[in-house]
């Protein structure tokens, strides 16, 4: 996910939300001194991100003059931490946005409220909604829909002498190989690609062997799966088709902008397909989308449809209907659509990416005409995952880095993987 600039202290953090919690005392927005209703809106990303959400802010205002929105934006790496503190005050903002795997573990808490026939959902597609609800309750609405893909700079490809992939047959060897040439033509400006740990890369490539990321309460995924997964990494590391294990670990922990892909020197990576835009900015070359590789005989290439993020709303809000409108205002309204086109993934509602498709940026439209390309081929998306499993990434990039870094063997790091995240995951 893009991050922005803006890191909380815990000190800073305790102050603030006790200087809320002391104010409102109420957990939600209350009224502001002029009698108007007063929403609070928690979401994360980038300052660009940032400046179009507060654009969408003021539009929805004027359409709504007795309601402002105070728009509470966090960066990446601390936005959990600090909603997780604020829910524990019982000051949640009145509008939450969530990704998937966050989902499950607000809804149990008793955090979110019902939203089916709250918000018009008509217009979006009824799987994608579907990842939304947990026991028959409608808990979130989807922004918008992405697919974990690799990302390309066709220029750099090229430039080292190699060429763009078929897609559609290439395989891990392949992607192997191609990066560790890119890097060797590069003249030490340009490596291949790097690495990512993103639990997505880990379900599409589980998957590719027949496994689920996760079965009930349960991790999903074998120990042999996870280690030949590693080994892909191991041999970009060995073939130096990416960084060594310090570089790739402090790459790692960047926003696409400051990737290797978003600074023109690395020629590949793995993203979220709406992070095209970010990372062609970035970069200000013109970037592509390529299906993920395959293993050799797979019958499927485990890509997947998912939610970028959801909207939901405070169980505890006072102004429930209010919330419930800004919401349906972000959804649907074909004005918050212009401004905000495809940064929290291509619009779920089918009528505002009617509206907004021509006026998308050219890194968007290729975005949109790759999934439409790779849509038959993605499988629906995923329920909700078990509550605990936002810790999931955590714990699959500590172990990775060991693994990369030789101070543990994958067998014992796989084990201890599976072990650490089902007892996250065991409710």
């Amino acid at each position: 996910m893009s991050s922005g600039k803006k890191m909380w202290s815990a000190a800073l953090l305790a102050t603030a939300v006790l200087a809320v919690t002391a104010a409102c005392g109420s957990g939600s927005g209350g009224e502001s001194a002029d009698g108007k209703v007063k929403l609070r809106f928690s979401y994360w990303g980038s300052d660009a991100r940032q400046k179009m959400t507060e654009e969408a802010i003021k539009k929805f205002e004027a359409k709504n003059p007795n309601i402002d929105i105070e728009g509470e934006f966090s960066d990446w790496a601390s936005y959990y931490e600090t909603l997780s503190t604020k829910v524990a005050a019982s000051d949640a903002p009145d509008v939450i946005t969530l990704e998937i795997r966050g989902l499950r573990e607000y809804a149990d808490r008793g955090t979110l409220a019902d939203l089916a026939s709250k918000v018009n959902t008509a217009d979006i597609d009824a799987k994608v909604l579907a990842s939304g609800a947990i026991d028959g309750k409608q808990y979130a609405i989807p922004t918008g829909v992405n697919a974990f893909s690799l990302l390309v700079n066709p220029s750099l490809v090229e430039g080292s002498g190699q060429k763009l992939p078929d897609d559609s047959t290439w395989t891990w060897d392949d992607y192997v190989d191609l990066a560790s040439k890119i890097t060797a033509k590069g003249g030490g400006k340009v490596t291949g690609t790097q690495l990512s740990w993103n639990p997505a890369y880990l379900q599409i490539y589980a998957a590719q062997k027949g496994e689920s990321f996760y079965q009930g309460n349960k991790l999903g995924v074998s120990p042999q799966t996870i280690k030949d997964w590693w080994a892909i990494m191991q041999n970009l590391i060995k073939t130096k088709g990416a960084p060594d294990a310090a570089k790739s670990s402090e790459i790692g922990a960047t926003s696409i902008d400051q990737s290797l892909l978003g600074t023109n020197t690395g020629a590949m990576g793995m993203w979220w397909s709406n992070q095209l835009g970010a990372a062609a900015k970035a970069s200000g070359k013109d970037l592509d989308l390529l299906r993920m590789p395959k293993i050799q005989g797979a019958t499927t290439g485990g890509m997947f449809l998912q939610p970028a993020m959801f909207y939901t709303a405070s169980s505890k809000s006072e102004h429930a209907a209010e919330a419930a409108k800004f919401i349906d205002f972000m959804i649907n309204d074909p004005e918050a659509g212009q401004i905000i086109l495809s940064d929290r993934g291509l619009p779920a509602s089918s009528k505002v990416l009617a509206a907004v498709k021509d006026k998308l940026p050219d890194a968007d439209k290729k975005t949109l005409a790759f999934l439409d390309k790779v849509k038959g081929e993605l499988a629906d998306p995923p329920a909700a995952p078990p509550k605990g499993s936002s810790a999931t990434e955590d714990i699959l990039t500590r172990y990775s880095e060991e693994v990369m870094f030789g101070r543990m063997t994958p067998d014992d790091a796989a084990q201890k993987f599976i072990t650490e995240v089902n007892a996250s995951i065991a409710g």
